[in-house]
């Protein structure tokens, strides 16, 4: 009996080491999507057309400076935006940002799609704004898109060219 316990014990060891050096693990910190281009906003994905997992494209269209987003498995992401504005205005008319963090995932034991938001964050007139924050990533947590979005969720830059 002991020996088929002790036996018992080792295998559970070699699993828990095991899953994490098969990536298996979902919390350890490693970079799931590291994006040094975000695509702005641009027709025809303006509005209702241009939603993209049930998160609809604002009603104008915007430009992009320059832009990066990292996303870890732990949740962490840093977004850094540059130059984000409404293209005919010449400016950024919002004083803050969000953004969303989409993921293909399980919802009700069936594949489906997950949108975690995150809090806001300021933004100047000139479209420069960043945030390190962390978002509850659900698992699983596949193809995961990053969203810049309006106050009221609407996308205006998102990872992709």
């Amino acid at each position: 009996m002991k020996k088929v316990l002790l036996a018992a014990v080792v295998v559970l060891g070699a699993t828990l080491l095991l899953v994490p050096a098969l990536g298996l693990g979902s919390g350890d910190g490693r970079k799931v999507l590291e994006a040094r281009v975000l695509a702005p906003l641009a027709p025809p994905y303006l509005g209702v057309a241009g939603t993209i997992r049930s998160v609809p494209g604002a009603g104008a269209q915007w430009s992009i400076g320059d832009a990066e987003a990292d996303l870890r498995s732990d949740g962490r992401l840093e977004i850094d935006v540059e130059g984000l504005i409404v293209t005919v205005r010449g400016d950024n008319p919002l004083k803050q940002f969000g953004a969303i963090v989409s993921c293909q995932s399980i919802v009700n034991g069936a594949p489906g799609v997950t949108n975690v938001p995150t809090a806001l964050f300021d933004a100047n007139t000139a479209g420069d704004a960043s945030t390190k924050t962390e978002v509850d990533l659900p698992t699983p947590c596949l193809a995961p898109i990053v969203f810049v979005t309006t106050p009221g969720g609407s996308w205006i830059a998102v990872t992709g060219r």
